[in-house]
Parts: C-alpha cells; structure tokens; sequence
C-alpha cells in the first residue's frame, strides 16, 4: 500500500484537531458549533443531531466569513474536503 493512500477514519480530524489547527494558523478561536455549520455547507454530515433547538423559531449565531475559510483551509489539510 503507498503512504499516501488514508483510510476514510485516518482522514478525519477531531472537532479539537480542527480548533487548534484554526488556532495555530489564524490565531482565530472557533466554536464547535461554527465548524459543524461549515461541515453541512461542504455536505459532511456525520450523525443526527439528537440536541435539536426547543423552538422552530431559534437563532444560533452563524460563522462569519473569516472564520469559515479558516475552517474551509483545515477540512482542506485534513483532506475531509
């Protein structure tokens, strides 16, 4: 097998891989929930979340632009995308 060649779980970074690559590269803090937002625009959908909001009408703040292309650039290294 050649080195390069990853299976599908060697290519996936923790949530707290992506944090601190974000981090190091950026100086950017991210939140969990900025990096599961860019995951589902990519169409990485790992699970069902089973935390829904309590209302239809609830507001969770959205990724600004600068910190989802530093997000972007990590799925990237990590080749998830």
């Amino acid at each position: 097998m050649d080195e390069l060649d990853l299976t599908a779980a060697e290519s996936k970074a923790t949530y707290e891989e992506i944090k601190e690559y974000v981090l190091e590269h950026t100086g950017l803090k991210v939140s969990s929930l900025y990096i599961a937002q860019v995951k589902q625009k990519c169409g990485i959908i790992e699970r069902v979340n089973y935390n829904p909001p309590k209302s239809e009408n609830s507001r969770q703040p959205k990724c600004p632009p600068e910190k989802e292309k530093a997000i972007k650039d990590a799925l990237e290294h990590f080749r998830m995308i």
